[in-house]
Formats: C-alpha cells, structure tokens, sequence
C-alpha cells in the first residue's frame, strides 16, 4: 500500500513511521477500490457495510468495530429551510471520529503496530482510547490541559495514559511530536490517511439517506479539516461513479476567536497560515495551522461554497436551539446552525440543508 502527497506527488510505502509528506502536507491513500453500489454489504448496517470500498486493513484482519456509523439523519423544517441534522454524536464515543478510529486502529492492529500516541483537544483522544482499548493496544494521548473535565475522564477510563499539556493546543502537538522522535508511532486522526478514510462513510450514507443523492449544501465545523476533506472525497468518488450530476455547496465555519481557514479565504491563499488561537467555546476547532485547510479550501471553492465565522455567543445561542429541538450537542457540534442562523439569507427556501452535529453534549463543560 502506498501514501501519496496530492501536493508534490511524494510516496511512501507502508509500513512508514513518516506521518506526513516532507513537504508538511498530510498523506492520501493511493488506489483506494471505486465507489460501487453494489459493493455495499446491504445486509450489515454501520461503517463496515462499505468494507469492499475502503481501503484493506490487511490480510485476512478483521475490523476493530464498536458499532460506528449508520448514524441517524433527522430531516424538517426550520424557520422556512429544509434542514438535514446527521446526529454523528450517536456514535459509540459521543463523536465523529469514532469513524476514523475504527478503520485506522483496525488497519495498525493488522500490522502488528501495538503502542500508539496522538494529541488531540478531546473527542479524538476519547475515540483512540476506546478503539485502542477494545483491539489491545496501548495509547498514549497528549491533550491540552484546559480539556474538558468530561473528555479527560472519558480518555482516562478507558485505559489510556493522558499527558495534559499546559498552554494553547499546538503545545499538545509539539509534545507529541517528542515522543515520536523517541520511537512512538503518531496515529495522528489530523493526519493519518486512513482515519481520513474512515470518515469518507459520512459521506456515502448520507448519499443512501437521502435516496441515492446529496443535499444542496453542506455545512461543516472545521477544525484540522478533516470532516470536510472526507466528504468530498466521497462526493467526487460517487461523482466518479456516475451517481452523481452535481456536486452540493460545501460551507466551512469557524470560531472568530480561531479562523486560519476564514483568513485564507478572505486572501484568495491556496492553503491557511498559522494562527494565533485565541479562547473559544467551540474547544473541538481551535486549530491554529489546519492539516487539511489547502483541501478545505479546494473542496469549498470548487463547489462555490463559503468560508464564515461565527461568535461565541452565537454558537452558545445555536446550541440552545438545538436543545429545544431534543438534540444536545457540544458547542463545536453547534457551529453549523450559528453559522446558517446569520447567514440565512445565503440559502434558497426549498434547497436541502445538511448539517453534521459533531458531538454529544455530554462531553463539554458548558452546561
């Protein structure tokens, strides 16, 4: 199997300790099978039903699996829009990633890779743990020490070591990054090309949901950018398909206090600079150099989508409305719904509207 850098066209061959390209953009997974529908395994349900259409984790392995995936997508209507909300915080762990966890801790299991590290602001941290904990593998998580208290416990219980690292988010990264010059292997979910490929299925259920086509537009929190990254992936792979004519919107929204991705942007820059983070709510997307913002980016402009901010008063006040509607989120999960509340006047009344709710409230600090 080989990695490929979409920038300079650098390879590496697995197995590689090399966690990015040398020119500091992540890695794709090179020859992944093509999008087919009857490749789908109709009689399972969850992530693994697109097993055939994913990369191979290996010879004759078996998925590390806690149920991830088929996750609901609940549709209606909100103040004259036609939403779509994807209750990603369903997952086994309370968050997307559990996605990515499943594909990546399966494909390391495979090859014999036992003791892993990340740095992760939480929800990430919670997935590996729990994934790592049901295939036997040690982890070693590196995370901020202003973490939630909630997302620090839900790292602990299950096994993980957590080093909490005093001072803004890149200081977890930095840390990390020491422990892999002593040998640790990075299992990074903002980097690793297979955790990416993990969260592409977001993509291809919503394309089932929805009766074998894609919202109008999709909203997404971006933090490292990897949600977004992947469902376009997934799009331009059911596109690649013939199952598709049109690709939908992709819209990006981060925090004010934390936005390289919206800087970019408002420059016309192909890919984000670092940034200073100043303090937010939306903890889950205070990052200062996105891995995947130059693929953000790409998968924003080439579908005529946006880039937008939005307060943190606006995300407490989306997160409220969302709890009225039965659905509790984290503050980063509401980003979306702050960000279409301001910019309503962007979408046309009968056009499909979706947006991913991240994760599970139960893991913030904000009550």
């Amino acid at each position: 199997m080989n990695f490929f850098c979409a920038l300079c066209g650098n390879k590496e061959t697995w197995p590689t300790q090399r966690w990015c390209c040398p020119c500091g953009q992540p890695f794709f997974v090179e020859d992944v099978p093509a999008f087919r529908l009857e490749a789908v395994r109709t009689q399972e349900s969850g992530l693994w039903r697109y097993r055939d259409v994913l990369p191979p984790i290996g010879p004759h392995a078996e998925p590390v699996s806690l149920g991830e995936g088929g996750t609901p997508l609940l549709l209606e209507a909100w103040d004259g829009l036609d939403i779509g909300f994807k209750l990603e915080f369903l997952n086994p762990t309370g968050s997307f990633k559990d996605r990515g966890s499943s594909l990546l801790v399966s494909f390391l299991r495979a090859w014999g890779v036992r003791d892993i590290v990340d740095d992760s602001s939480g929800n990430a941290g919670a997935s590996l743990a729990a994934y790592s904990a049901r295939a036997g593998l040690r982890v070693r998580i590196f995370a901020p020490a202003h973490t939630s208290a909630a997302k620090q416990a839900q790292i602990r219980v299950y096994g993980a070591e957590l080093v909490l690292v005093e001072g803004p988010r890149p200081r977890a990264t930095e840390a990390v990054l020491e422990a892999v010059k002593e040998g640790a292997y990075y299992a990074s979910h903002a980097y690793h090309p297979m955790f990416l490929e993990g969260v592409v299925t977001i993509g291809y259920e919503l394309f089932e949901q929805l009766g074998g086509r894609m919202p109008d537009h999709l909203i997404f929190p971006v933090g490292h950018g990897s949600l977004i990254a992947s469902t376009y992936l997934a799009v331009k792979r059911l596109q690649a398909a013939g199952l598709l004519q049109a690709l939908p919107r992709f819209s990006a929204v981060q925090s004010q206090a934390c936005a390289p991705l919206f800087t970019a942007w408002q420059n016309g820059w192909e890919d984000v600079q670092e940034v200073e983070p100043g303090h937010t709510v939306a903890e889950g997307i205070s990052i200062a150099r996105p891995a995947w913002g130059r693929h953000a980016l790409k998968a924003v402009r080439e579908t005529g989508g946006a880039v937008l901010t939005v307060r943190d008063e606006e995300i407490l006040a989306a997160r409220k409305m969302l709890a009225k509607r039965g659905l509790y989120v984290e503050p980063t999960a509401a980003v979306p719904l702050a960000a279409l509340v301001r910019w309503r006047k962007r979408f046309h009344p009968h056009d499909l509207i979706v947006l991913p709710l991240t994760g599970h409230g139960l893991k913030s600090s904000e009550r």
